[in-house]
């Protein structure tokens, strides 16, 4: 039995911004799961289509009960093969994802479609599907189960990756993500501390001095 995704997404920029923006995704504050990534093929067909192949490294940590199944040699790593049709005539990219190793264990299939929304021509839409299947023995479900959740994960990063992308390519002030907020709303309280601080130590040294001038004037 296999697992199937099926999900729809807008993204409030035209089609040619999103499909430069396809491009220039990694890094961003929300990827940090993706390691490298690398352009193995490239070719342009004679109907001015682009014809794409990248080869992905994300992490792929497992969860608890599913490490006790494998050895602690097992990689960590997950390869990824991207192939990917652009038609610039009727602005529409179509990608293919799957992962090349750990396919005993699981298998994540995916294909997008980036097109113009039919709402508003300066948007672009995202329709996702895919297909998470496992052939281990007995827990084959709870894998599916699991990759399916981590899938439905990624796809919430990779639309806030794009966002950010987008917003920095049309000279916006990217959203900061949480964990940036988080590390500036601390070092604004140390800041805040610190000077608190000083402050307190200057107050007390104006204190003792002025105390120390009173006594002298008893003396």
């Amino acid at each position: 039995m296999v697992k199937y995704f099926l999900g729809q997404s807008v993204l409030r920029s035209s089609w040619d911004q999103v499909f430069a923006a396809f491009w220039q995704r990694y890094p961003n504050p929300y990827s940090k799961h993706v390691l490298t990534e690398d352009i193995v093929h490239r070719e342009v067909t004679p109907d001015q289509k682009l014809l794409s192949r990248r080869l992905l490294t994300k992490t792929n940590r497992m969860p608890r009960w599913a490490e006790r199944l494998f050895p602690a040699n097992v990689a960590h790593s997950v390869y990824i093969l991207e192939d990917s049709i652009v038609d610039p005539q009727n602005q529409t990219m179509t990608t293919f994802t799957w992962n090349i190793n750990h396919a005993r264990l699981m298998v994540v299939e995916e294909r997008c479609v980036y097109c113009v929304n039919s709402d508003n021509s300066g948007w672009t839409e995202i329709r996702r599907e895919a297909w998470v299947s496992s052939s281990l023995f007995g827990v084959s479900r709870a894998v599916q189960e699991f990759g399916l959740a981590r899938f439905k994960s990624n796809v919430t990063k990779t639309m806030k990756g794009f966002e950010y992308i987008l917003a920095k390519l049309q000279g916006e002030a990217p959203s900061k993500s949480l964990v940036e907020t988080a590390k500036e709303a601390k070092e604004k309280a140390r800041e805040t501390a610190l000077a608190a601080t000083e402050k307190a130590k200057d107050l007390a040294s104006k204190a003792a001095t002025k105390k120390q001038q009173q006594q002298q004037q008893f003396v």
